[in-house]
């Protein structure tokens, strides 16, 4: 990992983290995380308690820029069909990326195991935020149950981030016509 000069040695621990928990997992150790940083653990331990800290600290700092790059912006012209479509759209774009490897929150949640989890809170609410993003845009468009449309429109987020990171399956507009029958069959505009 390239790190520079200029950024503290906190912003050097959460890059890092960001890069080698969403790569290697949640049980990379803390001395392969500040020789990534470069960072001594002694330094590390004075700006954060344990390890989870940086985990939980690295997911909400990456946070809104995951959320920017889904999302389209609250100035963004279109229909809710076309505002929950543009979500899938840009998770396959993002899947067709080498390094892809999922939703980097689903996998906190997965490998941790842990609601308690400081990190698992983290993602938990990343998690909860788009599935009412869901919900909201799925109530403007008239669904007949948004709360359940949202539901599963999380499904299949989360099931094929999961497919495509662990390359089981390629994409290629299958989430797109997936979501396109179900907002169908929900009665969505």
């Amino acid at each position: 990992m390239a790190t520079t000069d200029k950024a503290s040695p906190r912003d050097r621990l959460l890059d890092a983290a960001a890069e080698l928990f969403y790569r290697d997992g949640v049980s990379i150790g803390v001395e392969a995380l500040c020789r990534s940083a470069g960072v001594s653990k002694r330094s590390m331990y004075q700006l954060f308690d344990s390890k989870d800290e940086v985990l939980a600290a690295s997911l909400e700092r990456r946070a809104p820029g995951y959320a920017a790059r889904l999302m389209p912006g609250p100035d963004d012209a279109g229909t809710p069909r076309e505002r929950i479509l543009y979500v899938f759209e840009q998770m396959e774009k993002s899947s067709t990326a080498p390094a892809y490897m999922g939703c980097p929150f689903l996998a906190v949640l997965v490998e941790l195991k842990d609601p308690e989890h400081p990190a698992s809170a983290v993602a938990r609410a990343v998690k909860g935020t788009l599935q009412e993003a869901f919900r909201a845009q799925a109530e403007l468009g008239g669904a007949h149950d948004p709360a359940l449309l949202a539901r599963q429109l999380m499904l299949i987020f989360d099931g094929a981030s999961a497919r495509a990171g662990a390359k089981l399956e390629s994409l290629d507009g299958l989430t797109v016509e997936t979501v396109r029958t179900l907002l169908d069959a929900a009665g969505v505009a």
